[in-house]
């Protein structure tokens, strides 16, 4: 027996998705933040904090007064280690965490601000608008081209972040202390739903604007929460716990589904044809 055949609306759906992803990453603009921003977050900056957080907080004898401002149930979780092995933990593990999330958001965010104002930008958006395919389907298209390469590139980024925080911060550990069980419910739960907001954002933004880089503006606002989180450990009224996390997780893809649903009522192709 022969496999059933895709349908026509499962094949429209897979051509939009293929096409958008292939013009995005083709584009200067959207190539350039899709490739350095993931290695300056995941490369650079733990690379850096492993090898000067240890100098830093021994040399200027400060690392006792930066744990007062801490949260108790962090500064409790890295008590059993010496100083620059707290310094360490407290960079990688658990402040630099929130920045993690910035990288879906931001390649999400990128690709998505490119799905509608890109399409008007190029002159292709006619033709998208009078393609056989139903509005749901179209909307699901558009989200599929950014969340999906979204994910992707986290799941890449979280491998990436742990090898250099192991490796780099080895003479100080002398263990592997990345992943935590806290960077694994991140990976699993937060950052996809975290993708979701940022593309979510995004393509109802671009769906109203006419140029990518103002799409792309209005769409990073979303890294606000991102850094009110760093800032929130940072003061000490919170820290990124395993709890914390799922919790943040449901946030976000609560937050994801309403987008959504903005965004199916949202877009429509008579106001998508008067904006041409």
């Amino acid at each position: 027996m022969q496999p059933a055949s895709p349908s026509p609306s499962g094949r429209a759906l897979r051509a939009i998705v293929r096409k958008d992803v292939t013009v995005a990453l083709s584009s200067k603009a959207v190539s350039v933040p899709f490739v350095m921003v993931p290695l300056i977050v995941m490369v650079g900056l733990p690379l850096l904090l492993a090898l000067l957080a240890p100098r830093t907080a021994a040399g200027m004898g400060q690392l006792a007064d930066q744990l007062e401002t801490l949260s108790p149930d962090l500064v409790a979780r890295v008590s059993g280690l010496d100083p620059d092995q707290q310094a360490v933990v407290l960079g990688l593990v658990y402040l630099l965490a929130p920045l993690f999330l910035i990288v879906p958001l931001m390649v999400a965010s990128v690709l998505a601000a490119d799905s509608f104002a890109g399409e008007k930008e190029r002159g292709t958006l006619e033709a998208l608008v009078y393609s056989p395919i139903s509005d749901r389907d179209l909307m699901l298209a558009k989200m599929l081209s950014a969340w999906l390469p979204a994910v992707v590139v986290g799941c890449i980024c979280f491998v990436v972040y742990c090898v250099t925080a192991n490796v780099a911060a080895w003479p100080t550990m002398g263990r592997v202390f990345m992943p935590t069980t806290m960077w694994l419910v991140l990976l699993v739960w937060v950052m996809p739903a975290a993708a979701a907001v940022g593309l979510g954002t995004s393509v109802i933004v671009s769906s109203r604007v006419r140029t990518f880089q103002e799409a792309y503006q209005l769409g990073g606002v979303v890294v606000l929460p991102i850094v009110a989180l760093m800032i929130g450990q940072v003061t000490g009224l919170m820290y990124f716990s395993a709890w914390l996390v799922v919790l943040l997780g449901l946030v976000l893809w609560l937050a994801a589904a309403a987008l959504l649903w903005l965004g199916a009522r949202s877009l429509r192709r008579t106001e998508l044809i008067a904006r041409l």
